[in-house]
């Protein structure tokens, strides 16, 4: 038996990194999961993963900015699962320079995937939930649900260089903290993750400079200097960068009943850095 037998979950960017760790976790309890990535063949992965672990899972590949994506993400965990319990917002990337620099497109490309994605998603769930939550409450049980928004460091004291992306993850602490008083009522917790240093594809040492990804059509530098890197380090307290599995686990334990008294909060996993 796991602590999520019969839920359902949704978490986008799950292909690769800590967004790959929260679904197999939550696969991993009992939890039936649909796992976005920009592209198919990482969802896909994961997918298999779970499947040859004894879990259910589907892939919906797509990208998260696209005004139809909340609704039919939505829709894929109804269709294929009958329901919606669980949701993690945990798509995302950087786009980094200074603000004299930045142009309005890279203003608006982070602000898009970090901040208007999430609020989409949520606004197509909100009709779901709703409706559920009165069927419940007519039936005289009260279920929770569970909404787990990711947001960083950054977003709570600011990062040079990042003022697209400290905004955005500002952003989502505001949202997760309205969404907890509004969404009360329908016995759904809404909380914050916000990560400090964590491994991933996006932080891997980069000496030459020349590490990329490509979204949409864009190459977007990614990883961090070496010597950056051990500053970085130097400002943890527990001396070292968070694994993508720790980064998770931060994230699955707010979606266990444990955690049903626990709404309106930013949990800071960052090993002690405190900004």
């Amino acid at each position: 038996m796991g602590k999520l037998d019969g839920k359902v979950a949704i978490v986008t960017g799950a292909g690769r990194g800590i967004g790959r760790s929260v679904a197999r976790k939550l696969a991993a309890e009992g939890a039936s999961v649909v796992v976005n990535d920009l592209d198919q063949d990482p969802a896909e992965a994961v997918v298999a993963e779970i499947a040859a672990a004894g879990g259910r899972a589907v892939a919906f590949p797509g990208s998260v900015t696209a005004p139809e994506f909340g609704d039919g993400f939505v829709c894929a965990a109804v269709e294929n699962f009958g329901g919606l319990d669980i949701i993690i917002n945990n798509a995302g990337y950087t786009w980094d320079t200074v603000i004299q620099k930045m142009g309005d497109e890279q203003w608006d490309a982070i602000l898009d995937v970090h901040l208007k994605a999430p609020f989409r998603i949520l606004r197509a769930a909100q009709p779901l939930i709703s409706k559920a939550a009165k069927t419940e409450a007519a039936q005289g049980r009260r279920v929770h649900r569970k909404v787990v928004n990711i947001s960083s460091v950054a977003g709570l004291y600011g990062n040079a260089g990042q003022v697209n992306y400290a905004a955005a993850k500002s952003g989502i602490i505001g949202m997760t903290r309205t969404l907890a008083k509004e969404w009360g009522r329908y016995n759904v917790n809404v909380n914050a993750v916000a990560f400090g240093f964590i491994e991933t594809r996006l932080t891997e040492v980069s000496a030459g400079g020349d590490a990329t990804i490509d979204i949409a059509g864009r190459e977007i530098k990614v990883g961090v200097n070496p010597q950056v890197l051990e500053h970085m380090k130097a400002a943890i307290p527990l001396g070292r960068a968070g694994t993508p599995d720790e980064a998770a686990g931060s994230v699955v334990m707010l979606t266990y009943p444990e955690a049903d008294y626990v709404s309106g909060q930013i949990i800071v996993t960052g090993g002690g850095f405190l900004g």
